[in-house]
């Protein structure tokens, strides 16, 4: 029989994380590696390493700055999503992605927009019965239900203007408990004509935004030795895949990796075996960053070992905004204490590569 730990032990316990590694070839004809990238929607920050790489090829540098603008809408009413003038112009004709900016999910209401016409009301208790919409409890809100989750389908074919779900729902929205927030949106049509995000909120306080990117060069890294084929690693022949993943958030965190006596910060070393490296290029992306243009980054990555390269590895990095109501797909995610939903690749020369996917307490198994 189970005693339940006093109040004070439980705050002391470290929260649980899940690492879900799976292996596999970008070339090969059922990889899965792009639909992950695509199921992942909200993506704030963006990183790439490459050991033995000095100068970034040109190709690179025009794929990171065709990353694209975004958009900051200010004060924007929840029921402008659900207009159909906003659901043919930009839902039906491309991916769309908006996303509450500022608001804590485990505090706030919030409210997201998935490319695939879903959209996702996170909302506390008094706001759900005030809106009377169906939904479900949050699965992390305890035993007496606090938040709920309210998912609209904005592409059903029954959610047409002159529908009875349609007039509910904006009535709800509009006059019975209207949600206002400031919200991050993104459109990725291809090749489509029509209107503009910009144009189409120009009536409101609507600001284009460009990801911040970052270049630097580490000199003398020390890199651990990786087998493509060895996800567990071999002893005193290569490293596995935790602790490679467990390196490169030490890395891209800028901890040192000498375990020096003097350091107050970090007794952390890179793991054996390992080699030095005389520099690698390190880039990061921060902003609100869709999966097509991740997409087209991985993809000329995996290009960049189509010459001979010093490099027998590298990696892309992705973290997902930490209030996010999802992570994968249509999973519920929640902060607890850190709000972790993040994936990693390390692509190989050979393109076998390895997917690492991790998120923290409140969040379902990645995909």
């Amino acid at each position: 029989m189970s005693v339940p730990l006093p109040p004070l032990q439980r705050l002391r316990q470290a929260p649980r994380h899940l690492l879900v590694c799976e292996k596999g070839h970008a070339r090969h004809e059922r990889s899965r590696h792009a639909a992950h990238v695509r199921d992942h929607a909200y993506n704030c920050r963006v990183s790439f390493l490459i050991p033995e790489c000095g100068v970034l090829p040109e190709v690179l540098k025009s794929t990171i700055a065709d990353v694209g603008e975004y958009y900051l809408v200010r004060n924007l009413s929840v029921h402008e999503l659900v207009a159909h003038e906003f659901i043919d112009a930009f839902v039906k004709k491309g991916s769309c992605y908006a996303l509450t900016y500022n608001t804590k999910i485990d505090q706030d209401n919030t409210a997201a927009l998935l490319p695939n016409g879903k959209l996702i009301l996170s909302v506390d208790k008094d706001t759900y019965e005030e809106l009377g919409l169906q939904g479900r409890p949050s699965r992390y809100s305890g035993k007496k239900a606090m938040r709920y989750i309210i998912t609209i389908d904005l592409t059903d074919s029954g959610f047409h203007p002159d529908s009875k779900k349609h007039n509910r729902v904006l009535w709800a929205l509009k006059e019975k408990k209207p949600l206002e927030f400031d919200f991050l949106l993104a459109w990725y049509n291809t090749g489509a004509e029509g209107s503009t995000l910009m144009s189409y909120f120009s009536k409101n306080q609507i600001q284009a935004l460009k990801p911040k990117i970052t270049f630097s060069t580490l000199r003398d890294l020390q890199c651990p030795v990786l087998q493509s084929n060895e996800l567990q690693g071999k002893p005193e022949e290569s490293c596995s895949t935790e602790e490679l993943f467990e390196w490169l958030g030490a890395v891209l965190s800028q901890v040192t990796l000498d375990n020096k006596s003097s350091s107050f910060l970090s007794t952390y070393c890179c793991p054996q075996p390992n080699t030095v490296v005389e520099k690698a290029f390190l880039c990061t992306i921060t902003g609100f960053i869709i999966p097509e243009k991740i997409i087209q980054l991985l993809e000329q990555l995996c290009c960049y070992f189509g010459e001979p390269k010093l490099a027998y590895w590298l990696t892309l990095t992705v973290h997902g905004f930490a209030d996010s109501p999802v992570s994968w797909r249509e999973s519920e995610h929640g902060f607890h204490k850190g709000g972790e939903n993040l994936y990693n690749f390390v692509i190989f020369r050979n393109l076998d590569y390895w997917l690492q996917m991790a998120v923290g307490t409140n969040d379902d198994c990645p995909p």
